[in-house]
C-alpha cells in the first residue's frame, strides 16, 4: 500500500533519527565503542500490551530472527497499562546504549494528544529505528444496518442524528479516533460506546448491540467472511488484499482517510547511531524473509521496513493527524 511513512523526512526529524544532539547524545556515544561489538549481552524489547496481541506476537518473531542473527537472547517484557504509557516510560529511563528498546505503536502517536500528564516527550526522548508493519483499519457495521455502502452510512446518519453509535476499545484509542474522525469527516453525529478492550466490544457489536466500528483486518475478515460483519470501507490507501471487493474510503467518498494499527522499534534518544544503524539493517533483512512475510500476512499486515528517517517522517505525520482529531472531538485523559 502507499504508505506516508515514504515521504521526504525534514532535516530536524533526521536529527531526531540519528540520536544526535544534547548531553545524552553525547554521553551515549561513549557506551558502544565498538559497533561490532554490539550485541554483547542480552536484548529486552518493551511492549506496552498484554501477551497474545498482534504487537506482542510481532515482538517476539522480531525478537527469535534477532536471537538467531546475533547469537544473543531477545527478551520480550510485557508491560501492560496507561495505554502502553507504563511500557514506555520504563524504556524512556533506560540507557541509551542499544539494549533496552520500545515496541512503538500507533498509540505513542495518540497519546501524545489523548494524555496531559505524561512524562515523556515520545518524539524528543526516542529515536526511531524502523517500521516494522501496518495493518488497515475496516469500517464494519451489524448485517441489521440496511446500509451498504459509506454514502448510504453517512446518509442513514444523517437522517436520524445520534441514533446510531460506534464501538470502540476505550476512550482514546485508535478505534475510537477513527470513529471521531469519521463524525468530522463526514459531518454525522453517531454516539461513542467505549468498552474495555477490544473483546467485549467486538461481542457487542457481533450481537448487534452497537451499530459499528471500525476494526483491524486481522481482526474483521473472519467476521467479514462469515456474514457475521458487513464490511463498508478499508482505511488505507489501496484495497487490502483480504477484502479486495472492499472499496477504500477514499473510493467510497472520504478522501484521505487513513487509519492504519502500526508498530516499529524505538530506542531511548541518545542511543549511538552505529547501533540504530545496525538494528535497522538486521531488522529490514528479517522483514524480508519469506517466512516472515507469509507470518506478517496471515495477521493482516504488510512488512514495511526502511530508514530511521523515514520512520521519524511517519510518525511525526501520524502524531500530528491524530492532535487535530483529538482537538476537534475534545478528548482527554489524565
Amino acid at each position: 500500500m502507499t504508505h506516508p511513512s515514504r515521504r521526504t523526512v525534514t532535516a530536524a526529524l533526521a536529527a531526531v533519527a540519528a540520536g544526535l544532539g544534547g548531553a545524552r547524545g553525547a554521553a551515549a556515544r561513549g557506551v558502544v565503542e565498538d559497533v561490532s561489538a554490539y550485541p554483547s549481552k542480552p536484548i529486552t524489547i518493551v511492549v506496552g500490551f498484554t501477551p497474545g496481541g498482534p504487537t506482542d506476537i510481532l515482538a517476539r518473531l522480531v525478537g527469535t530472527k534477532l536471537a538467531q542473527s546475533w547469537g544473543k537472547p531477545v527478551i520480550v517484557d510485557n508491560k501492560p497499562g496507561g495505554g502502553s504509557n507504563i511500557g514506555t516510560e520504563q524504556v524512556v529511563r533506560a540507557d541509551p546504549d542499544g539494549y533496552t528498546l520500545l515496541l512503538a505503536t500507533i498509540a505513542n502517536a495518540s497519546n501524545a494528544s489523548v494524555y496531559k500528564h505524561l512524562k515523556f516527550d515520545f518524539q524528543k526522548d526516542f529515536v526511531p529505528i524502523v517500521q516494522l508493519m501496518a495493518s488497515a483499519s475496516v469500517l464494519v457495521v451489524h448485517p441489521s444496518v440496511p446500509a451498504k455502502s459509506l454514502k448510504e452510512l453517512i446518509a442513514l446518519a444523517k437522517a436520524s442524528p445520534g441514533k446510531l453509535n460506534y464501538a470502540s476499545t476505550g476512550v482514546g484509542g485508535s478505534p475510537n479516533l477513527a470513529g471521531e474522525m469519521l463524525k468530522s469527516r463526514a459531518g454525522i453525529d453517531v454516539v461513542h460506546i467505549p468498552y474495555k478492550g477490544a473483546t467485549p466490544a467486538l461481542n457487542d457489536l457481533l450481537a448487534g448491540n452497537v451499530t459499528m466500528g471500525f476494526m483491524t483486518s486481522l481482526g474483521a475478515v473472519q467476521h467479514i467472511q462469515a456474514g457475521k460483519l458487513r464490511a463498508i470501507a478499508v482505511a488505507s490507501a489501496r484495497r487490502v488484499p483480504e477484502l479486495p471487493d472492499v472499496p477504500t474510503m477514499a473510493e467510497s467518498g472520504l478522501p484521505d482517510f487513513q487509519v492504519l494499527s502500526w508498530n516499529g522499534l524505538a530506542a531511548p534518544a541518545g542511543t549511538p547511531r552505529p547501533v540504530i544503524d545496525k538494528l535497522n539493517k538486521e531488522v529490514n533483512r528479517i522483514l524480508d524473509l519469506p517466512d516472515v512475510k507469509k507470518q506478517l500476512e496471515t495477521m493482516g499486515a504488510e512488512p514495511m521496513g526502511g530508514t530511521p528517517e523515514e520512520f521519524a517522517s511517519f510518525i511525526d505525520a501520524e502524531t500530528r493527524k491524530w492532535a487535530a482529531v483529538v482537538k476537534t472531538a475534545g478528548i482527554s485523559l489524565d
